[in-house]
């Protein structure tokens, strides 16, 4: 239900999401995107609901001191109302009114309160975040929307009464590597083009490949100058149009195949310090057996293969599948599982033997329930749970704190700077 009522409140704390959260006057939690906490704004609701309700600013009456100026030209800033500017946003960022080191205090607490509200942990062991070595031009990988006439753009929010959501092109952005964000400019593509997305990756010595995805079987035309590699994908499936169907991305000391619709984080910098985390948590041993589960292209499997007795894999994307088997084809001790979690591992009781230990990766939807009852029956010493989202961490968490398990550390990583994303690994110790 939409309203056009209009209220002065308090905003109180951030909340999942990239919003701030104030109480209305009937007690109501409201949901305000680009608010800073502490600030007094005059906000209209946009939608309204039994519990709760979600607003846009109009007017900022008290300034927090933290809030600054935004880099990117697109980033909504309330402050410029007034002058008819900032009434949209890309949606891309969510914190660039912030400087970095609040970005990460309030990451923490976000990822805090998600461990204790939702997961009822009273007192969570949260390390400190470990922050990216770049604030800015850290993506490897970034997708954009095409406009009617052909132009690269975000879809936006609307912050305008009567705007409906759509596809605006852009002039900057300041997340993509320097690579990818000194080509993606000079991309051009004909009006009415039947394009999903078109995607750019950078890999290893710069090698770009740029993604075209549609619903339509037919190959679009198009006429690209530059050395790069050009995929046409359909329904998961990729057509060539010019160079390779995968870029190589290096890790550390390690090269990983991956192909145009495989999975890879896109900041490897940060990816790098995550395999440096695992393997310091991680009491490896000859004689135990490694679970790698959601295990992509391998990133994990192939920094532990040579450290346990068997690595495990399982994995449900076709393309992801078949990167993990070029990227691991030196080792004889791996095993990989192509298809969900939930189907797989209830298989694996006979086959996986103790002492055992799992990291677990999952989408943000988390560990599905009948793949984390699995986990659990197969009672591994631990677990090393990488998550992308606070909220369903928190609910894993709680089932496996109920299934015995003890939750001994969080640490969180900062792979998105600017944006709301949370990425974090949890260890459980049995």
């Amino acid at each position: 239900m939409m309203s056009d009522a209009i209220f002065e409140i308090t905003l109180e704390k951030f909340t999942y999401g990239g919003d701030a959260m104030g109480r209305l006057p009937d007690g109501r939690a409201v949901f305000v995107p680009f608010g800073l906490p502490n600030e007094i704004v005059k906000i209209r609701l946009t939608q309204e609901k039994q519990n709760f309700a979600r607003g846009e600013i109009i007017e900022i009456i008290k300034t927090s001191p933290e809030r600054i100026k935004a880099k990117c030209k697109h980033f909504f800033s309330p402050l410029l109302l007034g002058e008819g500017l900032g009434v949209r946003s890309c949606g891309g960022c969510h914190y660039q009114n912030l400087s970095y080191e609040n970005q990460l205090k309030a990451k923490t607490e976000i990822l805090k309160d998600q461990l204790q509200r939702i997961g009822k942990i009273e007192n969570p062991p949260i390390q400190k975040m470990i922050p990216s070595p770049d604030e800015w031009n850290y993506r490897n990988h970034v997708q954009f929307h095409l406009t009617d006439k052909g132009k690269l753009g975000y879809i936006f929010s609307p912050l305008l009464v009567g705007e409906g959501l759509g596809v605006r092109s852009i002039e900057e952005c300041h997340l993509p590597e320097k690579e990818i964000d000194s080509f993606w400019k000079e991309l051009n593509f004909e009006s009415n083009l039947n394009l999903e997305r078109a995607s750019l990756r950078n890999g290893d010595e710069n090698d770009l490949m740029l993604i075209l995805e549609s619903e339509s079987p037919e190959t679009p035309e198009l006429e690209i100058e530059a050395d790069i590699s050009v995929i046409h994908l359909y329904e998961n499936h990729p057509i060539v149009i010019a160079g390779q169907d995968h870029i190589f991305i290096k890790v550390l000391d390690k090269v990983f195949k991956v192909s145009a619709s495989s999975f890879f984080q896109v900041n490897t910098k940060m990816a790098e310090k995550m395999v440096e985390h695992l393997q310091t948590c991680l009491p490896v041993s000859v004689s135990t057996c490694l679970l790698d589960i959601y295990c992509g292209v391998g990133l994990f499997s192939k920094f532990f293969a040579n450290k346990y007795q068997k690595v495990i894999g399982i994995e449900s994307s076709p393309s992801a599948c078949e990167d993990f088997v070029f990227n691991l084809d030196e080792f004889e001790n791996i095993d990989l599982y192509e298809g969900s979690a939930e189907e797989i591992l209830p298989k694996l009781e006979k086959q996986v033997k103790t002492p055992t230990h799992v990291i677990v990766d999952p989408p943000r939807s988390g560990i599905d329930k009948l793949a984390l009852d699995a986990i659990i029956k197969l009672k591994p010493q631990v677990i090393a749970y990488v998550s992308c989202d606070p909220s369903t961490l928190a609910r894993d968490a709680a089932r496996l704190i109920n299934g015995g398990y003890k939750l001994k550390q969080v640490t969180p990583f900062d792979l998105f700077p600017q944006t709301y994303h949370i990425e974090s690994i949890s260890i459980f110790h049995l």
